[in-house]
Protein backbone atom coordinates (compact mmCIF):
# COMPACT_ATOMS: atom_id res chain seq x y z
CA UNK A 1 0.00 0.00 0.00
CA UNK A 2 1.64 3.58 -0.56
CA UNK A 3 2.66 4.76 2.73
CA UNK A 4 4.09 8.47 1.32
CA UNK A 5 7.63 7.08 0.90
CA UNK A 6 7.74 7.13 -2.84
CA UNK A 7 6.68 4.57 -5.13
CA UNK A 8 5.38 1.00 -3.32
CA UNK A 9 6.22 -1.00 -6.46
CA UNK A 10 9.67 -0.10 -6.13
CA UNK A 11 9.59 -2.14 -2.66
CA UNK A 12 7.92 -5.43 -4.00
CA UNK A 13 11.00 -7.47 -5.07
CA UNK A 14 8.04 -10.29 -6.51
CA UNK A 15 7.09 -7.52 -8.88
CA UNK A 16 10.64 -6.09 -9.87
CA UNK A 17 12.73 -9.40 -10.22
CA UNK A 18 11.29 -11.34 -13.16
CA UNK A 19 12.47 -13.09 -15.80
CA UNK A 20 12.14 -11.67 -19.48
CA UNK A 21 9.63 -12.49 -20.79
CA UNK A 22 11.59 -12.84 -24.44
CA UNK A 23 14.91 -14.33 -23.49
CA UNK A 24 13.94 -15.64 -20.53
CA UNK A 25 16.85 -13.88 -18.57
CA UNK A 26 16.60 -13.00 -15.62
CA UNK A 27 15.16 -8.97 -15.36
CA UNK A 28 14.06 -5.82 -13.58
CA UNK A 29 10.12 -4.71 -14.18
CA UNK A 30 9.74 -0.47 -14.95
CA UNK A 31 7.85 1.12 -12.10
CA UNK A 32 7.23 4.41 -13.64
CA UNK A 33 4.70 4.01 -15.58
CA UNK A 34 2.01 6.55 -15.25
CA UNK A 35 2.78 10.15 -14.71
CA UNK A 36 0.60 12.49 -12.94
CA UNK A 37 -1.90 13.32 -15.63
CA UNK A 38 -3.40 9.76 -13.79
CA UNK A 39 -4.31 11.01 -10.87
CA UNK A 40 -5.10 14.58 -12.11
CA UNK A 41 -7.83 12.51 -14.09
CA UNK A 42 -10.27 11.15 -11.39
CA UNK A 43 -9.03 13.37 -8.24
CA UNK A 44 -12.38 14.98 -8.48
CA UNK A 45 -14.41 12.04 -7.66
CA UNK A 46 -12.01 11.02 -4.55
CA UNK A 47 -13.24 14.30 -3.12
CA UNK A 48 -16.57 13.35 -2.95
CA UNK A 49 -15.26 10.35 -0.44
CA UNK A 50 -11.86 10.91 0.59
CA UNK A 51 -11.91 7.98 2.96
CA UNK A 52 -13.73 6.01 1.02
CA UNK A 53 -12.37 2.30 1.07
CA UNK A 54 -12.48 1.42 -2.44
CA UNK A 55 -11.84 4.41 -5.53
CA UNK A 56 -15.02 5.85 -4.90
CA UNK A 57 -18.19 4.92 -2.68
CA UNK A 58 -21.91 6.04 -2.95
CA UNK A 59 -21.23 9.64 -2.18
CA UNK A 60 -19.77 9.77 -5.51
CA UNK A 61 -23.04 9.17 -7.19
CA UNK A 62 -24.48 12.29 -5.33
CA UNK A 63 -21.89 14.86 -6.20
CA UNK A 64 -20.54 13.86 -9.69
CA UNK A 65 -21.12 14.74 -12.60
CA UNK A 66 -19.89 18.33 -12.05
CA UNK A 67 -22.03 21.39 -12.71
CA UNK A 68 -19.71 23.38 -13.62
CA UNK A 69 -16.22 23.46 -14.08
CA UNK A 70 -13.61 26.17 -14.35
CA UNK A 71 -10.10 25.94 -15.69
CA UNK A 72 -7.24 27.36 -18.17
CA UNK A 73 -7.04 27.08 -21.48
CA UNK A 74 -3.69 25.12 -20.88
CA UNK A 75 -5.42 21.78 -19.38
CA UNK A 76 -8.10 21.52 -22.44
CA UNK A 77 -5.70 18.03 -23.42
CA UNK A 78 -3.56 16.90 -20.32
CA UNK A 79 -6.26 17.12 -18.38
CA UNK A 80 -9.70 17.87 -19.58
CA UNK A 81 -9.61 15.30 -22.18
CA UNK A 82 -7.58 12.92 -20.08
CA UNK A 83 -10.37 13.50 -16.98
CA UNK A 84 -13.12 12.77 -19.98
CA UNK A 85 -11.35 8.85 -20.99
CA UNK A 86 -10.62 7.96 -17.68
CA UNK A 87 -14.35 8.17 -16.40
CA UNK A 88 -15.14 5.84 -19.48
CA UNK A 89 -13.09 3.74 -18.27
CA UNK A 90 -14.45 3.99 -14.54
CA UNK A 91 -17.87 3.41 -16.22
CA UNK A 92 -17.00 0.43 -17.84
CA UNK A 93 -15.56 -0.89 -14.92
CA UNK A 94 -18.80 -0.49 -13.11
CA UNK A 95 -17.17 1.80 -10.62
CA UNK A 96 -19.66 4.87 -12.06
CA UNK A 97 -22.98 5.40 -13.91
CA UNK A 98 -21.92 8.55 -15.73
CA UNK A 99 -19.95 8.87 -18.69
CA UNK A 100 -18.84 12.49 -18.76
CA UNK A 101 -17.35 14.01 -15.70
CA UNK A 102 -18.19 17.74 -16.42
CA UNK A 103 -21.48 18.98 -17.45
CA UNK A 104 -20.45 22.73 -18.50
CA UNK A 105 -17.01 24.40 -18.92
CA UNK A 106 -15.49 27.44 -18.17
CA UNK A 107 -12.44 28.73 -20.18
CA UNK A 108 -10.85 31.39 -17.89
CA UNK A 109 -8.48 33.86 -19.52
CA UNK A 110 -5.01 34.48 -18.45
CA UNK A 111 -3.63 37.17 -16.00
CA UNK A 112 -1.20 39.62 -17.05
CA UNK A 113 0.89 42.45 -15.55
CA UNK A 114 3.88 44.08 -16.52
CA UNK A 115 7.34 42.69 -16.80
CA UNK A 116 10.70 44.20 -15.56
CA UNK A 117 14.56 43.10 -16.24
CA UNK A 118 18.01 44.10 -16.03
CA UNK A 119 20.33 42.58 -18.18
CA UNK A 120 23.99 40.68 -16.92
CA UNK A 121 25.99 39.08 -19.47
CA UNK A 122 23.31 39.22 -21.83
CA UNK A 123 20.86 37.15 -19.43
CA UNK A 124 17.71 38.94 -18.52
CA UNK A 125 17.13 39.01 -14.90
CA UNK A 126 13.43 39.53 -13.91
CA UNK A 127 12.19 42.05 -11.41
CA UNK A 128 8.85 41.90 -10.06
CA UNK A 129 6.40 45.07 -10.41
CA UNK A 130 6.49 45.03 -6.94
CA UNK A 131 9.78 46.42 -6.51
CA UNK A 132 9.74 48.76 -8.99
CA UNK A 133 8.61 52.43 -9.18
CA UNK A 134 7.63 54.06 -12.70
CA UNK A 135 8.27 57.39 -14.27
CA UNK A 136 5.20 58.74 -16.25
CA UNK A 137 4.98 61.34 -18.85
CA UNK A 138 2.31 64.36 -18.55
CA UNK A 139 -0.76 61.38 -20.27
CA UNK A 140 -0.03 58.58 -17.34
CA UNK A 141 2.09 56.76 -19.83
CA UNK A 142 5.24 54.77 -18.34
CA UNK A 143 8.79 56.25 -20.25
CA UNK A 144 11.49 54.42 -17.60
CA UNK A 145 11.45 52.48 -14.88
CA UNK A 146 13.83 51.91 -11.54
CA UNK A 147 14.48 49.91 -8.84
CA UNK A 148 12.73 51.11 -5.64
CA UNK A 149 15.53 50.10 -3.39
CA UNK A 150 18.88 51.90 -4.96
CA UNK A 151 17.06 54.18 -7.93
CA UNK A 152 19.04 52.22 -10.59
CA UNK A 153 17.02 51.94 -13.75
CA UNK A 154 15.41 48.73 -15.29
CA UNK A 155 14.01 47.47 -18.96
CA UNK A 156 9.98 48.22 -18.95
CA UNK A 157 9.60 44.24 -20.55
CA UNK A 158 5.83 44.92 -21.77
CA UNK A 159 2.70 43.02 -20.57
CA UNK A 160 2.94 39.66 -20.51
CA UNK A 161 1.07 36.21 -18.54
CA UNK A 162 2.01 35.97 -15.23
CA UNK A 163 4.36 33.32 -14.52
CA UNK A 164 6.92 32.50 -12.52
CA UNK A 165 9.60 32.79 -15.16
CA UNK A 166 8.60 36.19 -15.81
CA UNK A 167 8.61 37.09 -12.01
CA UNK A 168 5.68 39.20 -12.85
CA UNK A 169 3.03 37.30 -10.10
CA UNK A 170 1.26 39.38 -7.27
CA UNK A 171 1.29 37.88 -3.68
CA UNK A 172 -2.00 37.46 -2.99
CA UNK A 173 -1.15 37.38 1.10
CA UNK A 174 0.13 41.39 0.30
CA UNK A 175 -2.89 42.36 -1.48
CA UNK A 176 -5.17 40.69 1.24
CA UNK A 177 -2.87 42.10 3.71
CA UNK A 178 -3.41 45.62 2.19
CA UNK A 179 -7.01 45.43 0.97
CA UNK A 180 -8.67 42.27 2.33
CA UNK A 181 -10.17 39.29 0.63
CA UNK A 182 -12.77 40.52 -0.32
CA UNK A 183 -10.88 43.53 -2.40
CA UNK A 184 -8.86 41.35 -4.39
CA UNK A 185 -11.91 38.91 -5.05
CA UNK A 186 -14.10 41.85 -6.16
CA UNK A 187 -11.24 43.28 -8.76
CA UNK A 188 -10.67 39.67 -9.97
CA UNK A 189 -14.43 39.77 -10.90
CA UNK A 190 -15.01 43.37 -11.94
CA UNK A 191 -11.74 43.86 -14.04
CA UNK A 192 -12.89 41.89 -17.35
CA UNK A 193 -15.61 38.58 -17.91
CA UNK A 194 -14.07 35.61 -16.81
CA UNK A 195 -13.67 34.14 -20.26
CA UNK A 196 -11.02 36.77 -21.48
CA UNK A 197 -7.61 38.05 -20.23
CA UNK A 198 -7.42 40.38 -17.94
CA UNK A 199 -4.49 43.22 -17.07
CA UNK A 200 -3.34 43.40 -13.47
CA UNK A 201 -4.13 47.04 -12.37
CA UNK A 202 -3.09 48.34 -9.05
CA UNK A 203 -5.40 51.63 -9.97
CA UNK A 204 -8.30 49.17 -10.18
CA UNK A 205 -7.68 47.33 -7.20
CA UNK A 206 -7.54 50.58 -5.47
CA UNK A 207 -11.33 51.67 -7.24
CA UNK A 208 -12.35 48.32 -5.99
CA UNK A 209 -11.40 48.89 -1.95
CA UNK A 210 -13.49 52.16 -2.61
CA UNK A 211 -16.27 50.80 -3.54
CA UNK A 212 -16.53 48.46 -0.68
CA UNK A 213 -15.41 51.06 1.75
CA UNK A 214 -18.85 53.25 0.09
CA UNK A 215 -21.24 50.10 0.77
CA UNK A 216 -19.85 49.72 4.29
CA UNK A 217 -19.78 53.15 5.01
CA UNK A 218 -23.49 54.14 3.71
CA UNK A 219 -25.06 50.52 5.16
CA UNK A 220 -23.47 50.95 8.44
CA UNK A 221 -24.95 54.17 8.82
CA UNK A 222 -28.35 52.77 8.06
CA UNK A 223 -28.07 50.30 10.12
CA UNK A 224 -29.59 51.39 13.63
CA UNK A 225 -32.63 52.35 11.31
CA UNK A 226 -33.10 49.46 9.70
CA UNK A 227 -31.97 46.79 12.40
CA UNK A 228 -36.00 45.55 13.33
CA UNK A 229 -37.17 46.16 9.92
CA UNK A 230 -39.22 43.57 7.67
CA UNK A 231 -38.47 43.96 4.04
CA UNK A 232 -41.89 42.84 3.58
CA UNK A 233 -43.43 45.64 1.32
CA UNK A 234 -47.40 46.58 2.69
CA UNK A 235 -49.70 49.14 2.24
CA UNK A 236 -49.68 51.63 -1.23
CA UNK A 237 -45.99 53.16 -1.97
CA UNK A 238 -45.95 56.68 -3.18
CA UNK A 239 -44.20 57.61 -6.84
CA UNK A 240 -41.04 57.94 -5.34
CA UNK A 241 -41.00 54.51 -3.34
CA UNK A 242 -42.40 53.13 -7.04
CA UNK A 243 -39.16 54.34 -8.26
CA UNK A 244 -37.04 52.95 -5.74
CA UNK A 245 -38.28 49.84 -6.81
CA UNK A 246 -38.30 49.86 -10.25
CA UNK A 247 -34.69 50.67 -10.70
CA UNK A 248 -33.58 48.30 -8.00
CA UNK A 249 -35.65 44.91 -9.74
CA UNK A 250 -34.88 46.26 -12.65
CA UNK A 251 -30.79 45.92 -12.02
CA UNK A 252 -31.62 42.74 -9.77
CA UNK A 253 -33.16 41.36 -13.37
CA UNK A 254 -29.84 42.39 -15.60
CA UNK A 255 -27.61 40.85 -12.12
CA UNK A 256 -29.48 37.57 -11.95
CA UNK A 257 -29.70 36.79 -16.05
CA UNK A 258 -25.93 37.82 -15.84
CA UNK A 259 -25.01 35.65 -13.09
CA UNK A 260 -26.82 32.59 -15.19
CA UNK A 261 -24.51 33.69 -18.43
CA UNK A 262 -21.27 33.76 -15.91
CA UNK A 263 -20.62 37.54 -16.85
CA UNK A 264 -19.49 38.13 -12.98
CA UNK A 265 -17.91 41.85 -14.20
CA UNK A 266 -21.32 42.43 -15.28
CA UNK A 267 -23.30 41.68 -12.16
CA UNK A 268 -20.06 43.59 -10.14
CA UNK A 269 -21.13 46.64 -12.34
CA UNK A 270 -25.39 45.91 -11.39
CA UNK A 271 -24.20 46.23 -7.44
CA UNK A 272 -22.31 49.35 -7.68
CA UNK A 273 -25.12 50.92 -10.06
CA UNK A 274 -27.64 49.50 -7.20
CA UNK A 275 -25.32 51.88 -4.57
CA UNK A 276 -25.62 54.69 -6.81
CA UNK A 277 -29.10 54.57 -6.41
CA UNK A 278 -29.20 53.80 -2.91
CA UNK A 279 -26.51 56.37 -1.30
CA UNK A 280 -28.50 59.16 -1.81
CA UNK A 281 -31.75 57.83 0.79
CA UNK A 282 -30.83 58.24 4.01
CA UNK A 283 -33.20 57.86 7.10
CA UNK A 284 -32.73 60.66 8.77
CA UNK A 285 -35.20 62.85 7.74
CA UNK A 286 -33.33 63.60 4.39
CA UNK A 287 -35.03 61.39 2.29
CA UNK A 288 -39.04 61.04 4.07
CA UNK A 289 -40.99 59.86 0.98
CA UNK A 290 -38.98 55.91 1.20
CA UNK A 291 -40.03 53.97 3.98
CA UNK A 292 -37.24 52.02 5.67
CA UNK A 293 -39.48 48.27 5.05
CA UNK A 294 -38.50 49.71 0.66
CA UNK A 295 -34.82 51.11 1.39
CA UNK A 296 -34.20 47.48 3.94
CA UNK A 297 -35.66 45.12 1.14
CA UNK A 298 -33.08 47.02 -1.64
CA UNK A 299 -30.29 46.55 0.47
CA UNK A 300 -30.88 42.86 1.15
CA UNK A 301 -31.13 42.81 -2.14
CA UNK A 302 -28.12 44.37 -3.10
CA UNK A 303 -26.30 42.35 -0.26
CA UNK A 304 -27.65 39.00 -1.70
CA UNK A 305 -26.27 40.18 -4.98
CA UNK A 306 -22.90 41.11 -3.58
CA UNK A 307 -22.23 37.87 -1.16
CA UNK A 308 -20.61 35.23 -3.51
CA UNK A 309 -18.38 37.70 -4.58
CA UNK A 310 -17.80 39.50 -1.22
CA UNK A 311 -19.08 37.16 0.95
CA UNK A 312 -16.95 38.33 4.42
CA UNK A 313 -17.83 42.45 4.49
CA UNK A 314 -21.67 41.21 3.21
CA UNK A 315 -21.70 38.55 5.89
CA UNK A 316 -21.35 41.22 8.75
CA UNK A 317 -23.15 43.65 6.96
CA UNK A 318 -25.78 41.17 6.72
CA UNK A 319 -25.80 40.78 10.53
CA UNK A 320 -25.53 44.47 11.58
CA UNK A 321 -29.05 45.56 9.41
CA UNK A 322 -30.76 42.59 11.12
CA UNK A 323 -31.74 40.68 8.36
CA UNK A 324 -30.24 37.27 9.79
CA UNK A 325 -33.50 37.78 12.35
CA UNK A 326 -35.68 37.31 9.27
CA UNK A 327 -33.65 35.05 6.77
CA UNK A 328 -30.95 33.64 8.95
CA UNK A 329 -27.00 33.76 7.84
CA UNK A 330 -26.99 35.62 4.61
CA UNK A 331 -25.47 31.80 3.01
CA UNK A 332 -28.87 29.87 3.74
CA UNK A 333 -31.10 33.22 3.22
CA UNK A 334 -33.22 32.54 -0.67
CA UNK A 335 -31.84 34.19 -3.42
CA UNK A 336 -33.77 37.64 -4.52
CA UNK A 337 -36.41 37.40 -6.74
CA UNK A 338 -37.66 39.92 -9.02
CA UNK A 339 -40.70 41.43 -8.26
CA UNK A 340 -42.54 42.09 -11.90
CA UNK A 341 -45.33 44.03 -10.74
CA UNK A 342 -42.82 46.84 -9.79
CA UNK A 343 -41.28 46.56 -13.08
CA UNK A 344 -44.86 47.81 -14.71
CA UNK A 345 -44.81 51.45 -14.79
CA UNK A 346 -47.25 54.07 -14.94
CA UNK A 347 -45.59 57.22 -16.66
CA UNK A 348 -42.30 56.58 -18.89
CA UNK A 349 -39.78 58.72 -19.63
CA UNK A 350 -38.64 59.92 -23.29
CA UNK A 351 -35.91 62.30 -24.63
CA UNK A 352 -37.23 65.13 -26.22
CA UNK A 353 -35.49 66.67 -29.43
CA UNK A 354 -36.16 69.43 -31.63
CA UNK A 355 -34.35 69.38 -34.97
CA UNK A 356 -32.23 66.24 -33.84
CA UNK A 357 -30.59 68.22 -30.76
CA UNK A 358 -31.47 66.55 -27.33
CA UNK A 359 -33.44 69.44 -25.25
CA UNK A 360 -34.63 67.22 -22.36
CA UNK A 361 -36.71 64.82 -21.34
CA UNK A 362 -40.49 64.51 -20.82
CA UNK A 363 -42.47 61.90 -19.04
CA UNK A 364 -45.34 60.49 -20.29
CA UNK A 365 -48.51 57.66 -19.41
CA UNK A 366 -47.01 54.59 -20.47
CA UNK A 367 -50.07 53.71 -22.50
CA UNK A 368 -50.41 57.32 -24.05
CA UNK A 369 -50.99 57.36 -27.56
CA UNK A 370 -48.75 58.86 -30.45
CA UNK A 371 -51.23 61.71 -30.32
CA UNK A 372 -51.59 62.59 -26.63
CA UNK A 373 -47.46 61.97 -27.03
CA UNK A 374 -47.22 64.84 -29.64
CA UNK A 375 -49.28 67.12 -27.38
CA UNK A 376 -47.04 66.48 -24.25
CA UNK A 377 -44.17 67.25 -26.51
CA UNK A 378 -45.17 70.51 -27.92
CA UNK A 379 -46.35 71.99 -24.37
CA UNK A 380 -42.40 71.50 -23.33
CA UNK A 381 -41.22 74.73 -22.65
CA UNK A 382 -37.61 74.21 -24.32
CA UNK A 383 -40.41 73.39 -27.48
CA UNK A 384 -42.48 76.16 -27.22
CA UNK A 385 -39.13 78.80 -27.22
CA UNK A 386 -38.04 77.05 -30.46
CA UNK A 387 -40.63 77.04 -32.39
CA UNK A 388 -41.68 80.87 -30.69
CA UNK A 389 -45.44 80.12 -31.95
CA UNK A 390 -45.16 78.52 -34.97
CA UNK A 391 -46.49 75.30 -35.81
CA UNK A 392 -44.23 72.73 -36.10
CA UNK A 393 -43.80 70.59 -39.78
CA UNK A 394 -43.38 67.36 -38.24
CA UNK A 395 -43.66 65.57 -34.91
CA UNK A 396 -41.71 62.14 -34.69
CA UNK A 397 -42.36 59.77 -32.32
CA UNK A 398 -40.16 57.00 -31.78
CA UNK A 399 -42.65 54.53 -28.94
CA UNK A 400 -40.52 54.17 -25.37
CA UNK A 401 -37.46 56.20 -26.60
CA UNK A 402 -37.91 59.96 -27.72
CA UNK A 403 -39.74 62.45 -29.68
CA UNK A 404 -38.26 64.79 -32.20
CA UNK A 405 -39.97 68.34 -33.61
CA UNK A 406 -39.08 69.40 -36.37
CA UNK A 407 -39.47 73.40 -36.94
Amino acid sequence: MPDGSGNPLNKRNDFLQVDCPKCGKPARRETDTMDTFVDSSWYFMRYTGPDAKTMVDDRNAYWMPMDQYIGGIEHAILHLLYARFWTKVMRDLKLINFDEPFQNLLTQGMVLNETFYKENDGKKQWINPSEVELDLDEKGRPIAAKLIKDGSPVQIGGVEKMAKSKNNGVDPQALIDQYGADTARLFTMFAAPPEQQLEWSGAGVEGASRFLRRLWIYASSQAQVLHNIQTVITGELNTAEKDLRFEVHTILKQANFDYQRRQYNTVVSAAMKMLNVLEPIKLDGASPQISPAVLSESLSILLRILYPVVPHCTYVLWQELGFAKQYGSILDAPWPEVDESSLVQSEIELVLQVNGKHRGQIKVPADASKEAIETIALQAESVQRILNGANPKKVIVVPGRLVNVVA
